[in-house]
């Protein structure tokens, strides 16, 4: 049950339906506070939309974080859009639990570090001198600031939906069943 009352766009004054054009939980909850839901759009938006990053790598980061954190919400809704839009492949889902696990993979070098990388951001707040060397020599300076956006913003997205206890739309629950958390 969802802490706070999930909004419908038309209990919204008309300066903010844009914000629901998506009627997705996420949003229905943010929108108890507009300004807010707006401002926390606005950088997803661009995570997703206007960042230069590779996509495949930002999904397998988000993914990392929304499978650490055992974030249904996270991990399902980018699970879905990684394999739909992304390039996500069901190995690639697979080997990321491998790699949470320690276990091996079948991820070149590139992603075992981003993977890593999310890991430390999300357990130790940074990432380790050794993986952001490695990041720094294997992207453009724009893109080691992009993927470390991206990771802390899904960090304080998964506490956002823990907190606010926000339901999973049931169309999206089908991922948990191909790929447990």
């Amino acid at each position: 049950m969802a802490r706070l009352p999930y909004i419908d766009v038309n209990q919204l004054p008309q300066k903010d339906h844009d914000l629901l054009k998506i009627p997705l939980n996420l949003y229905r909850k943010l929108v108890n506070s507009p300004d807010g839901a707006r401002a926390f759009r606005n950088l997803g938006h661009h995570i997703r939309f206007t960042s230069t990053l590779d996509a495949r790598i930002r999904e397998l980061a988000i993914i990392q974080v929304g499978f650490l954190a055992k974030s249904e919400y996270e991990y399902c809704h980018h699970v879905s859009m990684g394999l739909e839009q992304f390039g996500l492949s069901e190995g690639d889902i697979h080997a990321i639990k491998n790699e949470s696990n320690g276990e091996p993979s079948a991820f070149g070098e590139l992603e075992k570090r981003v993977l890593r990388s999310a890991r430390d951001m999300y357990t130790k707040l940074k990432i380790s001198d050794e993986d952001f060397e490695f990041l720094q020599n294997s992207f453009s300076y724009e893109h080691v600031v992009e993927l470390i956006i991206a990771i802390a913003f899904y960090c304080a997205v998964v506490r956002v939906l823990a907190t606010l206890e926000i339901d999973t739309e049931p169309e999206y629950l089908e991922i948990l069943d191909r790929f447990p958390l």
